[in-house]
């Protein structure tokens, strides 16, 4: 399982059909990989991680202190999950990725609904929004720093 976890100041995710919108303010975004053969270890070490990384600073403290020091639940911030299967393309032959490596519909869409559950169990339901999985989806996202940091259940 990968996760692309990129720091925010905003997120927004939005959907034509059907018609959806979720967004959140300080956090993170998560743009979340199934790859075939994942379990519900790597969904939990990867949901746990992404739940307790230390990424954000003491700003309001001491403005002059950018040392990444806080969770999300030190800022009280909010998390958005998009289902991202490309996160496992392979472009390494020709010029058109293969996306062999990504799990099937069925089996990702079940890891990506109980990786959003367990996220909320480690910080709240109120905390956690989501895309839909396997829509076309329009996400914005105000990275702060910018800061992009990838997590992974396996070498």
């Amino acid at each position: 399982m990968r996760a692309l976890i990129q720091r925010v100041n905003e997120g927004s995710v939005t959907i034509e059909d059907p018609k959806y919108f979720a967004e959140i303010k300080k956090g993170i975004v998560i743009l979340l990989g199934v790859k075939e053969g994942d379990t519900e270890q790597d969904l939990i070490f990867v949901a746990d991680k992404c739940s307790n990384l230390r990424i954000f600073s003491r700003d309001e403290e001491n403005p002059d202190d950018e040392k990444m020091n806080l969770s999300l639940k030190d800022i009280n911030g909010e998390v958005l999950v998009i289902s991202q299967f490309t996160l496992y393309a392979d472009t390494r032959k020709g010029n058109r990725p293969s996306f062999t490596n990504a799990a099937r519909q069925e089996a990702a869409e079940l890891m990506y609904k109980k990786f959003i559950e367990r996220v909320k169990t480690n910080l709240g339901d109120d905390k956690v929004k989501s895309g839909v999985f396997g829509a076309m989806m329009i996400v914005k996202i105000f990275n702060d720093g910018p800061v992009t940091i990838i997590v992974e259940s396996k070498e």
